[in-house]
């Protein structure tokens, strides 16, 4: 799933075109994925032609007002904040502290070594499912891609891989995509992020930081999203089920979601 050679905003991917049941495939242009759009220019080819017409931010109050998102023309801004009821138990720092962390891999180990990042991102995952906040916030997500006038519709967090990886995971699943469809999707951003961060990383493993823990804190790995789907299964018993009870989707836009997103078999 190669990314949309955007300059002005990093891991842009367009769901289009992957395989689900039966031989259909996800409708391309219509449901996209990306980072945070503080560098967006409405006006490079690469965005404009995709013609999206709305932009659901699953950051925190604190992510957008550091980073403001710039809109493409004519699109609307949809808020749907994932972690508003959960950052401060999660375990894990806010985004714009990452930065600092992988600037510092003393505090980085004592914060987050030993295993702790993955354990506190598998607690974040969980959350995804659980949380009041985040079944607000995906539930607005389901809710705009099922809408009438909708039109293209992009989310984004601010890498772009763990809210907004649940988000294309809820996504995929209800249109059909199979287990490895929809794992190969959230893991191929790694290749995004990871060079997005280079530099990052480059100095915190100079300076004697642990690669792994660095490569743990602004990649994916497949426990994370198991963490997700295992407190779906838990809670719920499906995805059916958690989008139905848990999101309080009605029947009728989840329908609406497979109709438009979906093309038919060949």
């Amino acid at each position: 799933m190669p990314a949309i050679p955007a300059t002005s905003v990093a891991n842009l991917r367009d769901l289009g075109g992957l395989p689900l049941a039966g031989g259909r495939t996800v409708r391309p242009g219509l449901v996209l994925r990306s980072a945070q759009l503080d560098r967006l220019d409405p006006a490079e080819p690469a965005v404009a032609r995709l013609g999206v017409r709305t932009v659901v931010d699953l950051r925190t109050e604190g992510e957008r007002t550091a980073r403001p998102d710039r809109l493409p023309a004519g699109a609307r801004a949809v808020l749907a904040d994932v972690l508003a009821d959960q950052l401060s138990i999660s375990g894990l720092p806010p985004a714009a502290q990452l930065r600092t962390l992988l600037s510092n891999p003393a505090l980085a180990e004592e914060h987050l070594g030993g295993g702790r990042v993955r354990e506190a991102f598998a607690r974040t995952y969980r959350t995804f499912v659980s949380g009041e906040a985040a079944r607000t916030a995906y539930r607005t997500l389901l809710t705009a891609l099922g809408g009438p006038d909708a039109g293209p519709v992009l989310f984004h967090c601010t890498a772009g891989k763990d809210r907004t990886g649940w988000g294309a995971t809820v996504v995929l699943s209800l249109l059909g995509a199979d287990e490895r469809t929809v794992r190969t999707e959230y893991l191929a951003v790694n290749p995004a992020v990871r060079q997005a961060f280079a530099p990052m990383i480059e100095g915190f493993t100079a300076q004697g930081g642990d690669p792994q823990l660095a490569l743990d804190l602004i990649g994916v790995v497949p426990e994370y999203l198991e963490a997700a789907l295992d407190e779906v299964a838990v809670r719920h018993g499906s995805m059916e089920a958690y989008v139905r009870e848990g999101l309080g989707v009605p029947d009728g836009t989840t329908a609406r979601i497979r109709e438009r997103l979906t093309d038919p078999s060949l």
